[in-house]
């Protein structure tokens, strides 16, 4: 695994980690449509670190 690939899969988990905070504030606001918008990018960060971390070339 190439160094570009680790720091691309520490950058997806401080992205999801920050989101998961967003979302908690925004769902605790009352908020749910930003707490939704978070959701999904979540899954959205979520996907794409499965893809880098899955990648095999």
């Amino acid at each position: 695994m190439t160094m570009e690939r680790r720091r691309l899969r520490l950058l997806y988990v401080v992205g999801i980690a920050l989101n998961a905070i967003a979302l908690t504030a925004a769902w605790t606001a009352g908020e749910l449509l930003f707490a939704g918008t978070f959701a999904l990018v979540m899954v959205y960060l979520g996907l794409r670190y499965w893809m880098v971390a899955t990648d095999r070339t």
